[in-house]
């Protein structure tokens, strides 16, 4: 059975609301009798209830986080960052998975509300805008990370999706390249249209025209399939290079790059976006735009660490950088 205060009180030959007190280094207990305590509570390996305490706090001292998916390699950096702010400040982070479905997403919400977590964090919401009306009746913060909803919505730390296409165009503009390609995906149509619209701005600047032959949406249900199949397409539209709407599709248009005998960067140069890990381990390795995985996870954790606190923020949007690497040459 677990040691309680009942049991350091009956060894030690104090009452129960002395052990209470000592354990919390009340000024009313004598130091020596509070050493004493503490050091018998060791020994007999006493271990506080956090139940009890959040009951007498009304705080859990938990953070309820909604990613995709564990299997998505752009949330692990994520995390790692919610979770170094969150253990500094003796915060536990409880993982939770939306796969990508708006029903699902909700439905998580609902359940890490009713296990009385402090606050949420959403990663790539799909219905970040219901979170405003719903506020009143779930009465914990909530920050959205990379918010994937249309509408306003509550708290959110995001990046420039904007800016970072905006990056790799140029980059391939000033290699030389005019034939420019872009491959996304359908099911983020938010995040699609802003990196989108980087890339027709980027274009525009340089004083290229936008070729609708060069914008591809392949219909696969995989961020791989989208690369894969999306190869064929730029190949008829006689792009030299290309834009993805992120690493993972770069890499499947990679994979078939080889399986059809075109050489990266000789015949096709490709960036990537995001900079997840598996960009460094392709053949060749992966010229891309990255985003700052860790600081939007420690930004979204100390917004919700100021709002658990009731202070005011303000949204956040972070800057992305261009890594070269070598998938990408002149024409």
């Amino acid at each position: 059975m677990p040691v309680t205060i009942k049991d350091i009180a009956r060894v030690a030959g104090v009452s129960h609301t002395t052990v209470s007190r000592a354990l919390k280094d009340h000024p009313t207990i004598s130091r020596e009798t509070t050493q004493r305590i503490q050091a018998l509570a060791q020994q007999m390996g006493y271990i506080p209830s956090a139940v009890a305490q959040s009951l007498l706090s009304r705080q859990t001292w938990t953070i309820g986080m909604v990613i995709t998916t564990i299997a998505d390699p752009f949330v692990v950096k994520v995390v790692e960052g919610v979770e170094q702010v969150a253990q500094a400040a003796k915060y536990s982070v409880f993982l939770a998975t939306s796969h990508n479905n708006p029903e699902q997403e909700v439905a998580v919400v609902e359940t890490l509300h009713r296990r009385r977590v402090d606050a949420i964090i959403v990663a790539s919401s799909r219905v970040g805008s219901l979170y405003s009306s719903q506020l009143d009746r779930i009465q914990v913060p909530i920050v959205l990370i990379n918010n994937n909803a249309e509408g306003e919505y509550l708290h959110s730390v995001a990046v420039d999706d904007a800016q970072g296409a905006a990056l790799a165009l140029q980059h391939l503009v000033s290699l030389g390249h005019r034939r420019i390609g872009y491959v996304g995906v359908n099911n983020r149509p938010k995040l699609n249209r802003r990196r989108l619209a980087g890339y027709r701005q980027a274009l525009a600047q340089a004083g290229l025209a936008v070729d609708p032959t060069l914008i591809i949406y392949p219909d696969r249900e995989t961020d791989l399939e989208c690369g894969q199949i999306g190869l064929q397409k730029l190949l008829d539209a006689q792009a030299t290079a290309v834009c993805c709407f992120n690493d993972v599709v770069a890499i499947g248009l990679l994979m078939a790059c080889r399986e059809q005998q075109i050489s990266v960067p000789e015949q096709l140069s490709v960036v990537g976006f995001d900079n997840i890990e598996p960009a460094t381990y392709v053949a060749p390795p992966l010229t891309t735009v990255a985003q700052p995985l860790l600081v939007l996870g420690q930004r979204a954790m100390e917004m919700t660490l100021h709002l658990i606190a009731g202070h005011k923020v303000q949204d956040q949007r972070l800057s992305c950088q261009l890594v070269v690497r070598q998938s990408t040459a002149p024409v």
